[in-house]
């Protein structure tokens, strides 16, 4: 091969090569149409409501709450605790619904316990413990770097029959401890099972 048939060989390579790049460019654009195949064309006719109006379906209905343990407090406030779970960082948290089953608005009792620590930081579930009687150990709620309890906090107050979710968060008790006792001040104490 000569040195000048060499470059004209090369520029045709290269206007070849991006002739294919367009071309592959161009069909690789859809039309605005068409739906892509991985996707129905149209909606099915069991999601729309008889009128066409186009609704979502309504999800199944969720699974009822398990009551671990209904604690009765003072003036009418009842706490329903729905979980206890471990996690892999060896905490146990435990949430629930804090109710107002009276027939007033009434102010949240004072829950927070008595350790200044905790005072300090306004309301909060912090006074609850998890007592092993087993073990004879007792578990408080844990605290953030800068004191501040983990659980739910600014409660107030909650209107007749109003309710809250809540939650606290405690160190978790060895894995053959199967249940506890639920201590929160002004209130009774309930036994729960650990999952």
């Amino acid at each position: 091969m000569s040195v000048r048939y060499a470059p004209t060989v090369l520029r045709r390579w290269a206007v070849a090569v991006t002739a294919a790049g367009l071309v592959l460019g161009v069909a690789g654009c859809g039309s605005d149409d068409e739906p892509p195949k991985s996707q129905p064309a149209s909606t099915s006719s069991a999601s729309r409501s008889p009128e066409g109006d186009k609704q979502p379906q309504s999800e199944e209905p969720e699974a009822p709450e398990e009551t671990l343990a209904l604690l009765k407090g003072q003036s009418g406030f009842e706490l329903t605790i729905t979980s206890a779970q471990r996690d892999a960082g060896g905490f146990l948290t435990v949430k629930g619904r804090l109710k107002n089953s009276s027939d007033k608005g009434r102010a949240v009792p004072d829950l927070r316990g008595n350790e200044t620590e905790v005072l300090k930081h306004g309301t909060s579930l912090g006074g609850a413990t998890l007592l092993d009687v087993i073990a004879k150990k007792r578990y408080y709620v844990l605290r953030d770097t800068d004191g501040r309890p983990l659980t739910t906090t600014g409660l107030a107050i909650l209107g007749a029959g109003d309710s809250a979710e809540v939650f606290m968060q405690f160190p978790a008790p060895p894995a053959g401890t199967a249940e506890v006792t639920f201590q929160l001040p002004t209130f009774e104490p309930g036994t729960i099972k650990l999952s």
